[in-house]
């Protein structure tokens, strides 16, 4: 009877190991597949951040203090589109998902809210719609899908000490001061020169007239700051022809060794037009090949009058400047460049953040990601 009993007891006990086993091995597979979906939707998080924040940079990189600025703005975040999970969908930013502020804790309003203080405007929300993310293994444990969406803010840097991307000529300050709408002249022909050999040419991208072509057309791929240490040559000679090829460049006219794919033109060639009209759009003109908003909008270190010297010299930045084209650089021996100086603040594509005074008396930027 006891050996008897001992066997029914046995059986019953691999009964239970049968079942704990079973129950385990789900156990296991629903552990197994809720860390493959937390898995995915981490991947999918991460892809929706990356949009988020692109779109947030992209938004930032077109505000100006202008209201134009505010929907150059907007359209440059909705267009920073990606693809998100396996199946690569497309995810298209809403206008209510952008918006904007004149403080990074807000708060934060959309497009029209944002029109009437635009001048004050420094910050861009950026939130991505609902991404509904199929839930592969733990459809028991979440569901079906999970919604998923991402939020970014970008903005105005505080002003940057070091600038890229000037043009190797300078605006000459004579000690009176630079006053925003007024027209200065960056590049003078032989009798407006600042000393006899100077006009007002830099050597930066280099010493020949290709050299000046080029770095006007694109911008002296190099970085600088005012002071001392970034001191340049100048460059002696009237170098006309170049200076006017490399200007007109941005209002869709080319000549040699120059062209629209690494040159392109503004997408506003209209001449005769203030800074004003331009960021408003009207009067506009566009250009025939491919053109880049902000093309007519230059940064041009200023010199002390007292820096140049006659023929070829050393000279140092005192600042940087922000000046907008109005005109192409016309036919002849002159080669004068005229442009109006802006003072809103404005993002520039490249700079450099330090413990120096602003570089454009406060007034470029470069835009940042902040949350």
């Amino acid at each position: 009877m006891k050996r008897l009993k001992s066997e029914g007891g046995s059986k019953g006990e691999r009964g239970s190991i049968l079942t704990l086993g079973a129950l385990g091995m789900l156990t296991f597979l629903l552990a197994t597949g809720l860390s493959v979906d937390l898995g995915h939707f981490y991947l999918v998080k991460s892809e929706l951040q990356n949009l988020a924040d692109a779109a947030a940079l992209a938004g930032a990189s077109g505000l100006n203090s202008s209201a134009a600025g505010i929907t150059r703005a907007k359209q440059r975040a909705k267009a920073a589109m990606n693809n998100y999970e396996f199946n690569q969908k497309g995810l298209a930013i809403p206008d209510a998902n952008v918006t904007f502020a004149v403080n990074l804790d807000g708060p934060y309003v959309d497009e029209a809210g944002a029109m009437g203080q635009a001048q004050k405007i420094r910050f861009v929300r950026v939130k991505t719609p609902d991404a509904p993310v199929q839930v592969f293994f733990a459809a028991p444990v979440l569901g079906g899908s999970k919604n998923l969406n991402a939020e970014a803010t970008a903005g105005m840097s505080v002003p940057i000490t070091s600038v890229c991307d000037f043009l190797p000529v300078s605006v000459i300050d004579y000690g009176t001061p630079i006053k925003p709408g007024d027209l200065y002249t960056f590049r003078a022909g032989p009798s407006g020169s600042v000393s006899p050999g100077n006009y007002q040419l830099l050597a930066v991208a280099g010493n020949g007239g290709q050299d000046v072509r080029v770095g006007i057309a694109s911008g002296v791929d190099a970085c600088a700051a005012p002071g001392e240490e970034y001191a340049v040559d100048t460059k002696t000679g009237v170098t006309a022809g170049p200076v006017r090829v490399g200007v007109n460049t941005r209002f869709d006219e080319y000549g040699a060794q120059v062209d629209p794919v690494s040159q392109p033109p503004d997408t506003n060639v209209k001449e005769d037009i203030t800074y004003d009209q331009y960021v408003a759009g009207s009067p506009s003109q566009a250009p025939t090949h491919t053109g880049v908003y902000g093309r007519r909008i230059v940064i041009i270190p200023i010199v002390k009058a007292g820096e140049y010297d006659q023929g070829r010299n050393v000279v140092k930045f005192n600042r940087f400047g922000l000046f907008f084209l109005r005109n192409k650089v016309p036919n002849g021996s002159g080669g004068d460049i005229v442009a109006e100086y802006i003072d809103q603040a404005t993002v520039v594509g490249r700079g450099k953040v330090g413990t120096g005074a602003g570089a454009a008396e406060g007034f470029l930027t470069m835009p940042v990601l902040y949350k």
